[in-house]
């Protein structure tokens, strides 16, 4: 990072741990000249970076157990998917962001058969597999066998629709929500939705039990 009592710019330590790509030293060239001009300062690159380490699947998860427990929120949910979710303080611009609802008759899944667009702010960095050309190209393809690889076996009954993003539109998955959960609170509904729930590879399982309260 720069030194603004210096004339140049320091490497941060973390730059130097190993050689970089092409990209990544595209990346720390720009950096450190945004900051050498005063255009930026150290403070707001690791603000930036703090947030976007704070991205996890627990962001898409809280918004999904509130559409749970909430069917007003679901429905602005639906109607208007980043308006929603500033409602939770979670900005999910600048791309256009579609949540897509699972039914007794219809499983969602996402896919990106361009690159790996994918939605960041709700859910962090993308998994390996995601951004893999076999996942890319097959998820369209043969989505039930993909499914059935992650351990995923839908009836025949259920029709599988695969929504592919781009750019400027991302995709997140409203999976249903289990049975037997009337007694759980909101965050223990959200502990139930996983990453790969909210992609479309997984449904939400319920592996334990929630203690009753106690009695007054």
């Amino acid at each position: 990072m720069a030194d603004r009592g210096h004339d140049h710019v320091h490497a941060s330590p973390v730059d130097e741990d190993s050689p970089h790509s092409y990209h990544q030293t595209l990346e720390v060239a720009v950096r450190e000249l945004l900051i050498e001009k005063g255009v930026i300062d150290a403070d707001e690159v690791r603000a930036a970076v703090e947030e976007m380490d704070a991205r996890t699947p627990a962001r898409g998860a809280r918004v999904v157990a509130r559409a749970w427990t909430d069917p007003d929120f679901r429905a602005r949910l639906l109607a208007d998917a980043p308006a929603a979710c500033r409602e939770l303080d979670i900005d999910v611009s600048p791309a256009q962001l579609t949540v897509t609802e699972n039914t007794e008759d219809v499983h969602n899944v996402i896919v990106c058969t361009l690159c790996s667009c994918y939605p960041r702010p709700l859910l962090g960095l993308p998994p390996s597999w995601y951004k893999s050309a076999s996942y890319r190209s097959r998820a369209v393809r043969e989505p039930r066998a993909v499914l059935q690889e992650f351990g995923l076996d839908l009836p025949e009954t259920v029709a599988v629709r695969v929504h592919d993003s781009t750019a400027d539109l991302r995709y997140i998955v409203l999976p249903q929500r289990p049975e037997g959960t009337d007694t759980f609170s909101e965050d223990d509904l959200a502990a139930l939705v996983t990453r790969d729930c909210l992609i479309g590879v997984a449904v939400p399982r319920v592996t334990r039990t929630v203690a009753e309260p106690a009695s007054p």
